[in-house]
């Protein structure tokens, strides 16, 4: 690890606890959902924090369980004839990421649009919210890893938030309410009045106020918090007995024909899963740093083949976790991987401890998470951007609420693609580059007459190619449509070659312009004009 691992770790220290506490509940809830040990899940976070986080290329991403392959683990333990079998899944699902990596396979994160990315990320944060009010208020039935429309409990996102009038539990309810007012109140006031607020994280102190407040509540009736509302974490007696959590695979079963099919549906979903997680972290990113997919793929199958030879659930990176990174401030991987020795530390040392957490304080800090990644003000952004946009990113949200994750995004894509090929025309993209090695470092870059998300991965890795101390000229004057996506990518490089010395002159029917400060003021070419 290079010193710069370390250049931030005033950020990545708080960060990191705060990721922690988003994280316990999730492991915990994720593995109850899937039918597997409740240790599993806390090993998949474990792995997925400090191996994933150190062999990754993501700065903020973080790796763990992932809610999304939930329902095909609790079908897979049961058709491959015991959790050993399916663990065999696990590691050939890893092996089989390896070789999506050293194939290069990456490159198809590229070709997400963004406004399914951003449908994805708004529709996590309004799933987080609807599946936490019933944990808020203190009724427990559905696991919190449970992010399907159809719960495991029997009922559906909002048959359960119907339900809760029956079920308040006062003393969650209360904790949950103290718990909210304090992360509120250290988010919008006191983080801005202090560093020390900024060091000690709301979340944290939510969490303490919330032990404080089970202990002092035990003896009463009326407000005591019973341990089906708490946190659950596995409490072995002795060493012999915390390592007899552990499982392994079963290499018996590898001419198991079911047992492949199962490890490359995992190796599947579980990569395009990272690859949409990497390309809605990078987004968020207020750095804008790009995560090298392939190398994304290569850490998630090593953490996938130690998770399961020693008894963890899949692994993805996970955007709750990875958003709960940066809006919390972490700038490094030291964060996730923190995160990962705090998990694994506080379940061998402190078990007793994280099982006086009220589940609705986790609530709480998860309600934060979801309302900063589904902000109201989107829904507007995304409508002004016109149909081309708003349309994609409707059904991708819409999908993600009412079915699952992986649904959702699906159907995104395929409308995104449907509305990209009825406005296309039938003349070729391309991205043509003189002068690379012209005087003065001259770069000329022409883009085509219509510039569509297809571009986004060719056009991105030439930016990213570019020497620094040159100039790059941007010739615009034959495109007729530019799609909002490379528009993004546009303003996010304008904001990085300022960093590396780069001059961006843009030449378009408009005239000439010497380092434009907003790419979407200026061109109007976005979906109104198309």
């Amino acid at each position: 690890m290079s010193n710069n691992i370390f250049s931030h770790l005033k950020s990545d220290i708080p960060s990191s606890i705060v990721v922690f506490f988003v994280a316990l509940p999730l492991c915990l809830g994720i593995a109850l959902a899937s039918g597997a040990p409740l240790f599993s899940g806390l090993i998949a976070g474990i792995v997925g924090g400090i191996i994933v986080g150190a062999l990754s290329g993501s700065k903020i991403g973080v790796s763990g369980p992932a809610a999304g392959l939930a329902a095909i683990v609790l079908t897979a333990i049961g058709t491959l004839g015991g959790y050993e079998n399916f663990l065999l899944a696990v590691v050939l699902g890893g092996i089989i990421q390896l070789v999506f990596g050293f194939l290069k396979a990456g490159i198809i994160g590229y070709y997400f649009p963004s406004s399914v990315i951003k449908g994805m990320l708004t529709g996590i944060g309004i799933i987080i919210i609807l599946k936490q009010i019933p944990h808020f208020f203190g009724y427990d039935a559905d696991p919190s890893g449970d992010f399907a429309f159809f719960q495991v409990d029997g009922e559906n996102t909002f048959s359960e938030i119907f339900k809760v009038a029956n079920y308040i539990r006062p003393g969650s309810a209360i904790i949950g309410v103290i718990a909210l007012a304090i992360l509120l109140l250290w988010d919008k006031v006191l983080s801005k009045k202090s560093k020390i607020f900024q060091i000690i994280q709301g979340p944290l102190v939510a969490v303490a106020v919330g032990i404080i407040f089970f202990l002092i509540s035990q003896s009463n009736d009326a407000f005591a918090i019973t341990r089906s509302h708490l946190v659950s974490v596995p409490v072995p007696d002795d060493v012999s007995s915390f390592l007899g959590q552990f499982s392994f695979p079963n290499f018996g079963a590898i001419s198991n024909t079911e047992v492949w099919i199962v490890a490359f549906t995992i190796a599947l979903v579980a990569s395009l899963e990272t690859l949409l997680c990497v390309e809605a972290t990078d987004k968020l990113d207020p750095h804008k740093n790009v995560t090298p997919t392939n190398r994304e793929l290569l850490a998630q199958g090593t953490g996938n083949i130690i998770s399961g030879m020693i008894g963890g659930l899949p692994i993805t990176q996970v955007i709750v976790r990875s958003s709960a990174n940066i809006q919390s401030g972490g700038r490094t991987k030291l964060s996730a991987i923190i995160h990962g020795f705090l998990l694994l530390i506080s379940v061998i040392l402190i078990p007793r401890l994280l099982n006086m957490i009220p589940l609705s304080v986790l609530a709480a800090i998860l309600l934060i998470v979801g309302y900063k990644l589904a902000k109201p003000g989107l829904f507007k952004k995304m409508y002004d951007l016109g149909w081309k946009q708003s349309i994609p990113f409707t059904v991708t949200v819409l999908g993600i609420v009412f079915i699952d994750l992986l649904y959702g995004i699906g159907l995104g894509l395929a409308v995104g693609i449907v509305v990209i090929l009825i406005k296309s025309y039938q003349n070729s993209h391309f991205l043509h580059i003189e002068g690379e090695n012209g005087v003065n470092g001259l770069i000329k870059m022409t883009l085509a007459e219509e510039v569509t998300f297809f571009n986004k991965g060719a056009i991105l890795k030439e930016l990213e190619g570019l020497p620094k101390n040159s100039n790059l000229e941007l010739d615009v004057r034959k495109t007729r449509y530019l799609d909002n996506d490379i528009i993004e990518i546009l303003e996010d490089f304008a904001f990085k070659a300022k960093e590396r010395n780069i001059n961006i002159k843009l030449i378009s029917e408009r005239g000439i312009v010497e380092n434009p400060p907003s790419y979407i003021q200026f061109f109007k070419l976005g979906p109104k004009s198309a």
